[in-house]
């Protein structure tokens, strides 16, 4: 679906952002590309939906080379969900997608009823200018405008950035459910647990180049320090101990009366973020 080799860009003579990038994204796979702020996470995306120019390298989507195409068809099999919404504020949510719609054929469009109602948008705000909505209000009309399309290649940036728990975990499902319809996706995200849960592979950027890239199991697995925390009681009093994984696949060695719960120490994806590259998200 997605092919970068050797990606490159500067933005003056002494300002390169990207150092040749080289990864692939799969049909039908969530492809999280992760860096702090400054690291050529929006560059690349902005590279990969074409909106920005005169990059050094080869990006192919859909198996064709995004430098030499320029027909609407080729753009139509994208979504993109930027990460300040991109909505007309006089509008509101159902005539901004009927505005936006009109980009697109009419046997590829979705319901904008029925996409507004998987988004679990509020009725009474459907009708209102997009300038009276709350910030989560406006993350699922923007949303809604991404997957309207029905698109093929969806570009997710920050996309529960404002979203209350559940809103957040009502993104995450959809998203899952366009991955299960065959949806590439390649989100970029600060969001850690996001990545975590949705991610197939993740790539971690740094300073304009990738310093790991895999599934975030195998990213936290390959640097498990491979103990485990035992919570327990004893004679009444609750105690803990962490032990060695080959201590546990022998048998609990030390006296105890009850288990109370067993944790694993392995890192978080944040964790590996930090390691790889030295740096926080934020």
């Amino acid at each position: 679906m997605i092919e970068v080799k050797d990606l490159t860009f500067s933005y003056g003579k002494d300002k390169k952002a990207l150092h040749g990038l080289n990864f692939t994204v799969e049909d039908g796979e969530i492809f999280g590309f992760l860096g702090p702020n400054g690291s050529g996470k929006s560059t690349t995306q902005k590279i990969l939906t074409g909106i920005l120019k005169g990059h050094g390298g080869k990006v192919s989507l859909f198996g064709q080379d995004i430098a030499s195409v320029h027909n609407r068809e080729f753009f139509q099999k994208i979504g993109v969900l930027f990460e300040f919404p991109y909505l007309y504020s006089n509008l509101s949510a159902v005539d901004n997608l009927r505005y936006f719609s009109a980009f697109y054929p009419k046997e590829q469009l979705r319901d904008i009823g029925e996409v507004l109602e998987k988004l679990e948008f509020k009725s009474d705000f459907i009708k209102k200018p997009v300038s009276s909505y709350s910030k989560g209000m406006r993350q699922r009309a923007s949303m809604a405008r991404a997957l309207i399309s029905n698109p093929r290649l969806l570009f997710l940036d920050e996309p529960t950035s404002g979203l209350d728990p559940s809103g957040a975990v009502l993104f995450r499902r959809i998203i899952e459910e366009e991955r299960r319809k065959g949806t590439t996706v390649f989100l970029t995200t600060h969001n850690m647990l996001d990545a975590d849960l949705l991610c197939d592979r993740v790539a971690f950027l740094s300073s304009g180049e990738i310093v790991a890239l895999d599934t975030p199991g195998n990213l936290k697995e390959k640097n498990s320090n491979r103990h485990i925390r035992i919570d327990y009681l004893y004679q009444g009093k609750r105690e803990e101990k962490v032990i060695d994984i080959h201590e546990l696949e022998a048998g609990m060695s030390f006296l105890h009366d009850e288990i109370i719960s067993i944790h694993s120490q392995e890192p978080t994806l944040e964790d590996m973020f930090i390691q790889y590259t030295g740096r926080g998200l934020s």
